[in-house]
């Protein structure tokens, strides 16, 4: 008998499991307001559901540098539809100056660059922080759901203390989105560059946090320097593990071809020994990660799953792999193994980031060739 109503429960849990789902949105497609091109996607879900899918608009051309704003879009029915796109920042006077190009246009450019959200979830504001020419640090609040946003307010102060480490010439939030822990702290990951002016590397990553709902901002540790095996680490991911450390995952130009691993009982202090994930390549690209609360213990992971390969197809130590084959994984050991991978878009995809609706529905936005779409999936999609 009791053989028997466990079948008839497992039959009828069957019945009614969800079925798998996949659905795709362009968010910032090309062209879009007049925009050259959109790049670098960040997203996040807010505590009344709300989406809110933010990236750089580059309004000239595709370039790091350049004219760009910070535009954003919202969602009030989980990521199907999308309301007109918002210019958030830089409203405050213009700081301009673009030490790539010494032109006259050049010199009026303004490059607002590597936005990331936060979502408070004791008050419900969300910050979000961004930089100016990679070189200052802006926080502003939205409080009625990334309707209107606050004044900016200068913050690259935090970063100041990395000095000690490195004489940066450049600074860079995320990209991405950022997180907080069970405590209250809000933690946003950094990299900063210390070559000449406007350079990209030389690179090392960090974190910085806020203890006052993003009043405030500190430098953690350098959790990431470049040195031994670790080559210029930059842009980095954050999620907090089941039993409450944080796991940070970082790009590098690594001879291992892997993203970097490390792990802090706060997000700021005491870092792992970073090491290298066999699992998870790297083919020189941002990623995301984000917690799923199906099961504790369950991540997720979304990146360009390839590796440069020599003419004998053979994997290129610390090449730059082709920006195609974006997947989803799945962890179910807080990031232990990740033995599930699905392909979200064979074709030409870069970065991506990634957020969860309070159904369990994950959100993934990302570079999908020159546009920005959001995809809609569930975890029966990832597993079947």
């Amino acid at each position: 008998m009791k053989i028997y109503l466990l079948l008839c429960a497992l039959f009828f849990s069957a019945l009614h499991a969800a079925e798998p789902l996949l659905e795709k949105t362009p968010v910032f497609p090309p062209g879009f307001n007049g925009i050259a091109r959109y790049r670098i996607p960040g997203i996040v879900v807010t505590t009344k559901g709300t989406v809110l899918a933010y990236s750089e608009a580059r309004r000239n051309n595709s370039s790091d540098w350049g004219e760009i704003e910070v535009h954003l879009r919202r969602s009030t029915d989980g990521g199907r539809t999308w309301q007109p796109s918002q210019h958030i920042a830089h409203k405050a006077a213009r700081i301009e100056g673009n030490p790539r190009k010494r032109t006259p246009d050049g010199a009026r450019e303004q490059t607002v660059n590597n936005p990331v959200a936060i979502v408070d979830r004791e008050t419900g504001a969300i910050e979000m922080l961004y930089c100016i020419n990679y070189a200052r640090c802006f926080s502003m609040r939205s409080t009625d759901d990334g309707v209107t946003w606050s004044t900016p307010i200068e913050i690259t102060a935090a970063f100041e203390p990395f000095r000690k480490h490195y004489d940066w010439k450049v600074i860079a939030t995320g990209p991405g989105h950022g997180i907080q822990f069970k405590s209250g702290r809000l933690v946003v990951p950094i990299w900063l560059a210390y070559g000449e002016e406007g350079d990209h590397k030389p690179s090392a990553a960090a974190t910085i946090y806020s203890d006052d709902q993003g009043k405030t901002w500190k430098a953690g540790d350098l959790c990431l320097p470049n040195e031994g095996e670790l080559g210029n680490p930059n842009e980095t991911m954050v999620a907090e593990l089941s039993d409450g450390r944080v796991m940070l995952v970082a790009r590098s130009v690594s001879q291992a071809s892997r993203k970097i691993v490390t792990t802090s009982a706060d997000g700021a202090t005491g870092w792992s020994k970073p090491v290298f994930h066999e699992q998870l390549w790297e083919p020189i690209c941002m990623a995301s990660i984000a917690a799923h609360p199906s099961k504790p213990g369950t991540l997720l992971f979304s990146n360009p799953h390839t590796l440069a390969l020599d003419k004998e197809g053979k994997p290129v130590p610390a090449g730059r792999g082709k920006r195609e084959n974006l997947c989803i994984k799945l962890s179910r050991d807080d990031g232990k193994t990740w033995p599930v991978s699905k392909v979200l878009d064979p074709g030409k995809a870069a970065y991506s980031d990634l957020a969860v609706l309070p159904d369990g529905t994950v959100l993934c936005l990302y570079e999908a060739d020159t546009s920005i779409d959001c995809a809609r999936f569930n975890l029966e999609w990832v597993t079947q």
